[in-house]
């Protein structure tokens, strides 16, 4: 039997049980190799210490300071009734703070001859409050004692690495099983071919690893950062150029629209001209399309840029050729509403097989979950014999018994909401696979479209249709300026008398399982003092209040489906003045009358979200409003998030403002799904030179070897980043 290489070696058997299963479980670490990878949060000196002052309140903290006083009181309690009781107070102190560590009971008698005054430790534990104090309740501890041979020099100016720790288990300790483990380092298979690494300067991966952990100088931490962070995005987009050039290989028919079929009767009728963006994109779509593998292409487009347009133009190509085009929409209101424009955009050319249609048309068939049994049957049999050229429904489209009888093109809608899984189901409904093109609202910095959407090319829209307006946005700082708020219901009774409709958006629906939910407050909301505003109780308030008179509606995801249609269609035909909803209008509903948006707490909604909700005004020719109402002070990190959607409209810059102030594993979702592969040094926006300049050393490596038999150590890194769930991402992707 071969012995396991130094790096697959189980840690329990280097470890030992019990700390092994601690790692497996908390951190998800179970080999010699995943111990190596989990690299330092940042770094102490031991000269400069944390400061005490910038505790957070409720979180696992790790802080090296020095025991000022130590004090034993004894006091009674039902468990030691003759005053037997003891408890050990220690301050500590690190010059910027002072905080108080508290034992109790037996627990007393180590720290109490450990922790003498003049002392150094890390302390580990979860900041709590104590009489208006802040303090660590029998935190854990490591006395920093120099060797009797080292310098005080040498002490102070030693490097600690911190690393990400859990209760169970503490900073120092993960650091003391990095010691055992570490000597395995010098094993290390380098992933990185020598030309390319000696090329860019990069230490090898044994010595990044020893410098990680063991650093003797800052300058030894910025040359580990700088490999790892190569490693991390180089591996990543060699298997997405992989799964790029794999796709490359695979059949699909190709699907040329003919000269004088739908697509040409289609544009023929046009009242309006294409935008330059509009016809570029669509060249690129086609010319994918009359290719013999598969089309895999990311639309990205600024809300109301036109995608639909181009979309509808890709599916009538494909019409045109024979087969069949299947449109995805993650909610219902969405599908029926993308059904409705896109029989409306063809006309006549949408009713296939009925008197009156003209002599190309197709069909264009809707099916949700929520249609009765003849209309779906009917729906059903249109796909399989062929007669519906186009379906646009949900993700009822996946469910087994829909068969296509040549489904040649898939448009995604919003793929975030989308799960791989259902793309896939549906890309297999095809003879061979069909044509793919993802369209989403969501503006995507380049970077990060290059690392979660690496295997589709990308086409971005970034031009407004003519005739759309712009939308003016404000912050209306309801609890500063009261009247600001009673002026923006003003604004809103203005553009109903102009002839109007008004959107106002609320962050929650308000009935009673909600109310349930809402009981539990996090603690945000503790800090409020109220939970998110209802569009329930807003709704009925407005129309007793400040908008009395206007007809006023609701709308909201727990609508049974033909009332959340019903609602639609009334606010789309006029007969609804303003219409009080959650964010099911975030995505795709279209109504150019409508000219002003207030949203309501707008700092518990996303910068992205916001601009998305945004979009649904302006739509028509009349310019646009959006009221951003929030209570947050001036100062605070939420009003500034309102203050800069309200400064631009371009998306791309707010995507970018999005992703500096969440985590970006928020944004990268599934793609970074699964412990192993998250991205632990590569940040995706700061990054930027480096993810982009790895993906053109990986397109090159594949092209030239994309079994990777040369590199052999790089397929070894490759196979430990494409865990089993991975890889079905990427499979699907």
């Amino acid at each position: 039997m071969d012995p396991v290489p130094a790096l697959d070696e189980p840690l329990k058997k280097v470890l030992g049980p019990a700390t092994a299963k601690v790692m497996a479980e908390h951190l998800g670490l179970h080999t010699v190799g995943d111990l190596l990878h989990h690299y330092p949060r940042r770094y102490e000196e031991r000269g400069q210490l944390t400061h005490l002052a910038d505790l957070p309140m409720d979180e696992h903290v790790t802080v090296v300071a020095q025991v000022a006083d130590a004090r034993l009181h004894t006091f009674a309690s039902s468990r030691a009734p003759r005053g037997k009781g003891q408890r050990l107070e220690v301050t500590i102190t690190d010059g910027s703070g002072r905080l108080q560590l508290v034992f109790f009971g037996a627990g007393v008698h180590k720290p109490h001859k450990e922790l003498l005054p003049g002392t150094r430790a890390m302390f580990a534990g979860k900041v709590s409050v104590f009489n208006r104090r802040l303090q660590l309740a029998h935190p854990a501890y490591e006395l920093l004692r120099g060797d009797a041979e080292e310098t005080v020099e040498t002490w102070a100016g030693a490097l600690i690495p911190i690393y990400p720790a859990t209760a169970k288990l503490e900073s120092w300790k993960i650091g003391k099983a990095l010691q055992t483990v570490l000597p395995s380092a010098q094993e290390a298979a380098d992933p990185l071919p020598g030309p390319l690494r000696e090329g860019r300067g990069l230490v090898t991966l044994p010595e990044a690893l020893l410098k990680i952990h063991r650093p003797h100088t800052k300058a030894d931490i910025e040359e580990a950062r700088a490999r790892l962070k190569w490693d991390e995005a180089f591996v990543l987009q060699v298997a997405l150029a992989r799964r790029r050039h794999a796709d490359a290989q695979l059949p699909a028919v190709p699907r040329r629209p003919r000269p004088d079929g739908i697509l040409a009767a289609f544009d023929a009728r046009l009242p309006f001209t294409l935008t330059e963006g509009q016809r570029k994109v669509s060249e690129e779509i086609f010319a994918d399309l009359a290719t013999d593998h598969p089309m895999h292409r990311l639309l990205q487009g600024e809300v109301g840029s036109g995608k639909t347009m181009v979309a509808l133009r890709a599916m009538l190509a494909v019409v045109d050729a024979g087969g069949q085009a299947a449109m995805l929409a993650p909610t219902e209101v969405l599908a029926q509403q993308h059904h409705r424009s896109v029989t409306e955009m063809m006309g006549d050319l949408a009713q296939g097989g009925m008197l009156g249609g003209a002599d190309d048309a197709t069909k264009v068939v809707l099916l949700t979950g929520s249609m009765g049994a003849a209309a779906r049957r009917q729906a059903l049999l249109d796909l399989a014999t062929g007669e519906a050229g186009i379906v646009i429904g949900t993700h009822a489209l996946i469910e087994d018994k829909v068969q296509f009888h040549d489904l040649g093109l898939v448009v995604v809608d919003e793929q975030h909401r989308f799960g791989v899984e259902q793309r896939d189901a549906l890309r297999g409904k095809g003879k061979q696979p069909p044509h793919l093109l993802v369209m989403t609202a969501t503006p995507i910095p380049r970077t990060v479209a290059m690392t979660v959407f690496g295997d589709l090319e990308t086409s971005v829209l970034d031009q407004l249709p003519a005739g759309r307006s712009p939308i003016a946005s404000h912050v209306v700082p309801a609890a500063d300026k009261p009247h600001f708020l009673a002026r923006a219901w003003e604004r809103v009774r203005e553009e109903v008398e102009k002839g109007h409709q008004a959107y106002v958006v609320c962050p929650r629906i308000g009935d009673e399982e909600d109310g349930a939910k809402a009981k539990k407050k996090s603690p945000e909301d503790e800090a409020e003092k109220r939970p998110p505003l209802a569009v329930l109780d807003t709704a009925e308030q407005l129309a007793r209040g400040p908008l009395a008179g206007l007809r006023v509606d609701v709308l909201h995801g727990r609508m049974p489906p033909d009332d959340k249609d019903a609602v639609m269609r009334r606010f789309a035909a006029g007969e609804v003045d303003v219409l009080v909803a959650t964010t099911v209008i975030e995505v795709g509903v279209n109504v150019p009358n409508a000219t002003a948006m207030v949203i309501m707490d707008a700092d518990r909604f996303g910068v992205s979200q916001l601009h998305q909700l945004r979009g649904r005004v302006g739509r028509g020719s009349a310019p646009g409003l959006c009221l951003l109402v929030t209570e947050m002070p001036e100062a605070s990190p939420a009003r500034q998030r309102l203050n800069a959607v309200a400064s631009t409209l371009d998306g791309f810059e707010l995507s970018r403002i999005d992703l500096e102030q969440r985590r970006e594993g928020d944004v990268l979702g599934q793609a970074q799904s699964g412990t192993r592969s998250s991205l632990r040094m590569l940040a995706v926006i700061d990054d930027e030179e480096v993810i982009a300049e790895a993906r053109e050393e990986a397109a090159r490596i594949v092209a030239g070897d994309p079994d990777l038999e040369r590199l052999p150590a790089l397929r070894t890194a490759l196979d430990a980043l494409l865990d089993e769930e991975r890889e079905q991402y990427l499979e699907k992707g």
